[in-house]
């Protein structure tokens, strides 16, 4: 299977440099990324999002909120390490067209995301975030230590370690959270790719998403490879 897959941070220099690494030494003919098209539209083109009534009452104001406070952390993120959010992605899809290599929005639509966890987000783990938030500005070094964020650097993609432990704290504390962002959209994106790998067996497929969502993605790839290698050893036959 002619896939590589590479997790990054939407905020790290890394991300940027591996990605550009990639195009030299892997040479895709595809380029996957964790997108779906009007958020690619908006990144390229800079758009700054309006939302109106009609919007914000199909994808619910929990949504609604979670996206804008997202929005306004990573770009105050993006300033303290001088690299602007989507980055990575810019330029994945910049060398995509400088290399004329063909392009596949693997990502849920997020209207369709933000939608789900509107629904999905219980009063029970609303509340946990607020004590949460307020654990954070009441005790922020016991709440970095617990994430094991003590030598954390921005500009560098986080250890598989920490965001394994990251992403096992979310699905603890806040499992529809988890379920909605991370699980339903790894098995979207799966698909997708698996799509791309069955339409063009031969060619090289260079996947890029958020370290989040790599080791869940990664994990049912391989079982994929599993599969394919047992049944060529042992071909199956229907009875």
């Amino acid at each position: 299977m002619n896939v590589k897959l590479i997790g990054t941070s939407h905020i790290a220099k890394q991300s940027v440099k591996e990605i550009k690494d990639a195009f030299e030494t892997f040479t895709p003919d595809i380029v996957a990324v964790e997108l779906d098209v009007n958020r690619a539209i908006s990144l390229m083109q800079e758009q700054k999002s309006k939302v109106s009534i009609a919007v914000i009452s199909k994808i619910g104001i929990k949504g609604y909120l979670f996206a804008k406070i997202g929005q306004v952390v990573q770009q105050k993120l993006g300033k303290l390490v001088g690299v602007s959010p989507g980055s990575e992605m810019k330029t994945a899809l910049h060398l995509a067209a400088k290399n004329k290599v063909n392009v596949a929005f693997i990502d849920q639509p997020i209207n369709i995301t933000l939608k789900n966890f509107s629904k999905n987000l219980t009063w029970k783990e609303k509340f946990r975030f607020v004590g949460d938030i307020v654990k954070g500005l009441i005790f922020p070094k016991r709440q970095i230590k617990q994430y094991g964020l003590e030598n954390f650097d921005l500009s560098k993609v986080p250890s598989s370690a920490v965001v394994k432990k990251m992403i096992k704290q979310m699905k603890n504390r806040y499992p529809n959270v988890y379920k909605t962002l991370v699980e339903d959209r790894n098995r979207y994106m799966f698909k997708n790719i698996v799509k791309l790998i069955k339409k063009d067996p031969e060619k090289k497929i260079l996947v890029i998403v958020g370290a989040g969502h790599e080791d869940g993605i990664n994990e049912m790839l391989l079982k994929v490879d599993v599969v394919k290698d047992f049944q060529k050893a042992i071909p199956l036959t229907n009875k």
